[in-house]
């Protein structure tokens, strides 16, 4: 069957994350890291109004690649044995194109278009095909043959939209990741093969679990290292309001940890363990953390837009990120909470109807001003999980049959 099929994970495999797999983490936080600090300046120095949504849509447009790139390496070494010296130069090479990403993120909608969707493209049809052709006739083979087919799909927007320019380019490039995520939905189903899904949660859930735990947290880290190098940079004076946008980020920092890991952050993995339908749920799970992230970075870049400019004028794209970012982790939290529990907790339905409510009166308010709020609702959300959870025996999962 070939030599790829030796790096498949066996029984004894270890769930826990190995290094390489770290160490391609902490240059993702690099990327991350680039693609706060350019959507930030883009949603500072654009003009008012469309401009200043067009910055968002390129914000999202470029956390969003990241994202799932980390996504199908998880994906690749929860299926192949990390330890093994082939699968860490495949993650290595990974982590030098995340690398390379994070460099041209700047100008990714500008003169580095083409690299960013080159060294984009390269990665993922890369990767499959490379796994394709070491599996030989091995089950697991279509399905990277599957993969394959939809990332050369799109692959056709991407590059067609780094050729594009203006709005074509982030309708094409929007198109090119519907088309991935879409595609991933329908377990990367081509017509010359009868459809099946073939999920790596299903062998994997540990490491798939430990795996999204560690990108919160690395995420949740890259918010501090953005606000910290933010205020560090801040050149006006007086510093106390930055020196309060730094405290708030902090609070809201520690808070959103609470709130994922408190219970169902923590046992999501023997959740999605003990369902009637791992995959299934998995898949749950994994849509739960995206959501998450993306509010996480949102709170981010609002973070930083508050070192920048404290006060003054709140621009409604900049209100979105502000408030909107915590609204959709708790949002995300929610359905993990689902997932874990087979409920949904009142206190965050109210926190994110709070969080949405209030954009009216903040309007009005400055940025320093938004992103004070938002701590306090979090807290509020997590009092609630103490206070349900006090005098009561440690609660055990129970995901939906």
């Amino acid at each position: 069957m070939g030599s790829g099929v030796r790096l498949l994970r066996s029984e004894r495999s270890k769930q826990e994350a190995s290094f390489v797999e770290l160490f391609f983490d902490l240059v993702l936080v690099f990327a991350l890291n680039r693609v706060v600090a350019t959507s930030t300046s883009q949603l500072a120095s654009s003009p008012a109004g469309a401009g200043k949504w067009a910055s968002l849509l390129q914000a999202l447009l470029l956390i969003l690649p990241l994202t799932w790139v980390w996504s199908m390496t998880a994906y690749s070494t929860a299926r192949f044995e990390p330890r093994r010296m082939a699968v860490q130069v495949m993650v290595l090479v990974t982590a030098f194109g995340v690398l390379l990403l994070g460099v041209v993120t700047p100008k990714a909608f500008d003169g580095s278009a083409w690299a960013f969707a080159g060294v984009y493209v390269a990665l993922q049809a890369g990767r499959a095909l490379v796994v394709a052709l070491a599996l030989r006739s091995h089950w697991l083979q279509r399905l990277y043959w599957g993969i394959l087919v939809w990332f050369c799909v799109s692959a056709a927007a991407w590059l067609l939209g780094a050729v594009a320019h203006g709005a074509a380019r982030m309708l094409l490039w929007s198109l090119a990741i519907v088309i991935e995520y879409g595609s991933a939905r329908l377990g990367w189903w081509v017509p010359w093969q009868k459809p099946e899904r073939i999920l790596a949660w299903e062998d994997a859930a540990g490491h798939l679990a430990d795996r999204y735990q560690q990108l919160v947290l690395i995420v949740l880290g890259e918010t501090i290292l953005a606000v910290g190098i933010a205020y560090t940079e801040a050149s006006e004076s007086p510093r106390l309001p930055q020196t309060l946008g730094l405290v708030i980020a902090f609070i809201t920092a520690v808070l959103l940890w609470r709130i994922y890991f408190y219970k169902a952050g923590e046992l999501f993995g023997s959740a999605v363990t003990l369902a009637a339908n791992p995959a299934s749920l998995g898949r749950v799970a994994g849509t739960s953390h995206l959501f998450m992230i993306i509010g996480v970075a949102a709170i981010a870049i609002g973070n930083e837009l508050v070192q920048k400019h404290p006060g003054g004028y709140t621009y409604k794209a900049w209100l979105a990120l502000m408030l909107g970012g915590p609204a959709l982790f708790v949002a995300g939290r929610t359905l993990l909470e689902w997932v874990v529990f087979s409920r949904v907790s009142r206190s965050r339905l109210l926190g994110i109807g709070a969080l949405l409510l209030l954009a009216v009166p903040l309007t009005f308010a400055p940025p320093l001003g938004v992103v004070a709020v938002v701590p306090v609702v979090l807290l509020a959300i997590a009092v609630a999980d103490t206070r349900r959870a006090a005098g009561k025996p440690a609660e055990a999962p129970t995901p939906p049959g």
